[in-house]
């Protein structure tokens, strides 16, 4: 690309067009100014720590106190996550803190395992500091709050129960004022709502892939058990009982904190929490139960810019890989790692073109039905982090079954590489000095040094980003987060074991996929497909099964399903990065040590971690 033919150049730009973009998402998260943004750490029980970001609305101060949020992600999701909302929040007026729930982002793990039900992710103690501490004069303490999706979503109906049974033991109301329940409707029990003494907004995805676990089975709330259950738990016993759900109605009465309202939008659940008429929804419902009226209307609504700016700045920094590589290339010492590319392969003609084509889809067909096999494996292998326990020995329960799927498949890809080339390929002109992976002893190290100091810089920039910004390279839930020093270890740990996967994959791309007579743009997109098309597979027989029965495929594992949204980019952008560092040093090695580098600390920053406190 011409992008690229002044490296000096192509890593300034990219450089300049990611702190305009950060400075911009920056601009946005305190609303123009309007808004103090700060990272707080908040120490909890049995050696815990909880953290967080506020959003201080500088209308907030002692003489005019204000509504409080205290806003929850769901499992797998850091607070950035749910930024959005709190930008529309804190913009109307609203103190809110957004937490990194309890062994996911910087918090620390739980003695508990399970977080969500018994400490609110840590919200549970965020609330009584708010309400205890006279550090925040700026609160209203009669108007505090919380909101969350999916998992944050229990932690906040279960923190409506836990003060509600405080509060019943004191005869005082309730700490929490009113809750928001988003992508989350199990708990709606009656052993549950009894204890709650506090206003409950609820948002429910129609197409909810969860809602197999449902009384009914269907995302439909209007007759659901669990709907009903909730608005009649605010209807005076001597009413009638309510037998169908208008959505969007208010029941109950907001002075007498036994609100109910229930909202039904037609999305998915993964993506409830970035669409415009969910998050208006809940912002008119904080504004009507916290009797905080604000000049702005709920559909005007900014965050979309910030996730646009996120976007840009997360796709620029991975090019930006690139134009920093080939600089340190052209220095004394890494310069020695740079040879000439080899040939190509030799045009795919006859036997060869059937072969191909056959082993494309042969490897996509391992790539698909492997991976749930490696989910449950992965509880076997893994028992107490698939049961929620602290440990050092791979404590990241989602991304176990990611890596054993990709040691299994770069291992069944080099034994599928070698046997075509026994069987086949050194006899139709395909010869090992054309494929890259001779290399010297000291052109190995220092291939290995320059990619760490290239991830080294990658991270750096976002250090001083986040440093000065407060903010990462994000696009809805896929981003790029900096890092606590205990992940160091988990990326000793983990990057070995996907390297396997990493190193296949530069091999296929830059033999297999390179062939004579074929365009450098299609052949970097075949790749792409090849490389993710099983786990594409996994999506569409999961969603198309969804379609077309109202019930996903995968029901026991859909969580791990649901995980591959923010893994198929990954493995559909990570030949182009393998073709690209080939291309600069004429081996296969170069590309695998950064991408599985960055890759894999975005893996391991953006998922939950059951580290020992």
């Amino acid at each position: 690309m011409r992008f690229f033919s002044d490296p000096f150049k192509s890593l300034f730009a990219c450089l300049i067009l990611i702190v305009l973009c950060m400075a911009s998402s920056s601009w946005i998260q305190t609303s123009g100014g309007k808004v103090a943004v700060s990272k707080v750490m908040l120490p909890t029980q049995n050696g815990q720590n909880l953290a967080a970001t506020l959003f201080k609305p500088l209308t907030a101060t002692v003489e005019n106190p204000a509504p409080f949020i205290a806003v929850v992600p769901g499992f797998q999701r850091s607070r950035e996550a749910l930024s959005n909302i709190a930008i529309e929040l804190s913009r109307r007026g609203f103190v809110v803190v957004s937490i990194d729930p309890y062994g996911q982002g910087s918090s620390s793990s739980s003695m508990s395992t399970r977080s969500a039900t018994y400490e609110g992710y840590g919200m549970f103690a965020l609330i009584d500091y708010v309400f205890l501490t006279n550090n925040l004069n700026y609160v209203d303490k009669n108007r505090i709050a919380a909101t969350g999706h999916s998992a944050g979503g229990n932690a906040a109906i279960r923190g409506a129960a836990y003060f509600g049974r405080e509060a019943k033991e004191l005869g005082v109301p309730s700490k929490l004022h009113s809750v928001y329940v988003s992508g989350y409707v199990l708990t709606l029990r009656k052993s549950v709502l009894r204890d709650v003494k506090s206003n409950i907004g609820v948002s429910y995805a129609l197409y909810d892939e969860g809602a197999f676990r449902n009384k009914l089975k269907s995302g439909d709330m209007r007759y659901a058990p669990e709907a009903l259950r909730l608005v009649n738990s605010g209807v005076p016993s001597s009413n009638s009982k309510v037998t169908e759900v208008e959505l969007g109605k208010f029941y109950g009465d907001v002075l007498s904190r036994n609100a109910r309202v229930i909202h039904n939008e037609p999305l998915l659940h993964p993506f409830q929490p970035y669409n415009g008429l969910a998050t208006e929804n809940q912002i008119s419902y904080f504004e009507k139960v916290l009797s905080h009226n604000s000049t702005i209307t709920p559909d005007n609504q900014i965050w979309q810019w910030k996730e646009l700016f996120g976007l840009i700045s997360l796709i620029t920094s991975l090019i930006m890989l690139i134009p920093l590589g080939k600089v340190m290339l052209r220095t004394s010492f890494f310069h020695e790692i740079v040879q000439t590319v080899p040939p190509s392969s030799p045009p795919l003609l006859g036997r060869a073109k059937i072969l191909f084509w056959a082993l494309f889809a042969l490897s996509a067909m391992i790539a698909c039905t492997s991976f749930i096999p490696m989910v449950e494996l992965s509880k076997q292998l893994f028992v107490d982090a698939s049961t929620r326990k602290q440990t050092w020995f791979f404590p990241q329960r989602m991304n176990n079954p990611v890596m054993l799927w990709a040691l299994f498949n770069g291992c069944i890809g080099f034994l599928i590489f070698f046997l075509h080339y026994k069987f086949f390929g050194k006899y139709n002109g395909s010869k090992p000095d054309a494929w890259g992976v001779i290399i010297s002893r000291t052109v190995g190290l220092k291939t290995i040094l320059l990619g760490l100091l290239i991830f080294s810089f990658y991270y750096l920039l976002l250090f001083l980003i986040d440093y000065f910004f407060l903010v990462d390279y994000r696009f809805w839930f896929m981003g790029v987060r900096v890092f606590q020093p205990s992940i160091i270890v988990l990326l000793i740990m983990y990057a070995p074991v996907f390297f396997v996967f990493f190193l296949m994959s530069s091999l296929r791309t830059n033999t297999a996929m390179r062939i004579q007579g074929q365009s450098e743009w299609f052949s970097m997109f075949l790749s792409g497909i090849g490389n993710s098309l099983g786990l594409i597979l996994i999506i569409i027989i999961q969603y198309t099964y969804f379609a077309a029965t109202g019930e996903v495929y995968w029901t026991t594992n859909w969580l791990y399903i649901n995980l591959l949204f923010g893994v198929v980019p990954m493995m559909f952008a990570l030949p182009y990065f393998n073709r690209y560092f080939f291309n600069m040093t004429g081996r296969i090695y170069l590309g695998p040590v950064v991408t599985c580098l960055v890759f894999i600390m975005i893996l391991s920053t953006n998922t939950v971690s059951y580290i020992p406190i």
